[in-house]
């Protein structure tokens, strides 16, 4: 199989993924917390997160990778950080030589999402008795290019536990960020930025409904990620 290409700096995508063999990612009502703290952790630094949803096997999120500028001052302290908890690394010589190749800083988008499954397998693999990968390899990717791509891809992923029938309607599930978005209370989520795409919130509910309603999601996304 092809290796992806790595993710292109302030570039939208939707990113999703799911169990190896469709296995459970989310054993415990306690593991979606824990996915989102390891998120936070390793996610935030290097992009923006507009839309999400967690389901038992899999999931989805809305991202736009962060400025070239703002990732390489993540990459580089990153680096400097590595260096200083090594002691082979704490000397002149070492401290002198270039903050990562040319090659580390591209990748470096896509090696944070690889490092923050990695963390999250690694907790679910202690917490369970269970070794080897949790996730599929590659994670999942597709570019998100125009408005209406973004208004297909928000409503794809929030449509999702409906979609798997987790729920009969998607508005009722906890680990989604459909209602967040609809919140007053303080988030990390593009929250404004999502509500000025739509319009409003009524424009975001109204939209919503109608796109469930008319099982228009699945033509909207421009294909079934699952």
């Amino acid at each position: 199989m092809t290796s992806p290409s790595p993710l292109l700096y302030d570039t939208y995508y939707h990113i999703y993924n799911r169990g190896i063999n469709r296995e459970n990612i989310f054993v415990q009502e306690r593991n979606y917390a824990h996915f989102l703290n390891l998120y936070s952790k390793y996610i935030e630094p290097i992009a923006d997160t507009f839309a999400y949803c967690l389901l038992r096997n899999h999931f989805h999120v809305l991202v736009r990778t962060k400025s070239e500028e703002e990732t390489l001052k993540v990459f580089t302290d990153d680096i400097r950080r590595r260096r200083q908890r090594s002691p082979a690394t704490r000397d002149l010589n070492q401290a002198q030589k270039p903050l990562g190749s040319e090659n580390e800083r591209i990748q470096y988008p896509s090696k944070k999402f690889s490092d923050f499954f990695n963390a999250y397998a690694k907790a679910i693999n202690a917490a369970y008795g269970r070794t080897g990968s949790l996730f599929q390899h590659p994670f999942g990717r597709v570019m998100v290019t125009n408005d209406i791509q973004f208004f297909r891809v928000v409503a794809y992923i929030h449509q999702n536990p409906q979609k798997h029938k987790f729920v009969d309607d998607f508005r009722e599930w906890k680990y989604s960020s459909y209602g967040v978005i609809l919140s007053e209370k303080p988030t990390r989520l593009k929250r404004d930025s999502v509500l000025d795409w739509f319009g409003d919130k009524k424009q975001y509910t109204d939209l919503h409904a109608e796109w469930v309603a008319e099982e228009q999601s699945r033509k909207f996304s421009g294909d079934d990620f699952d």
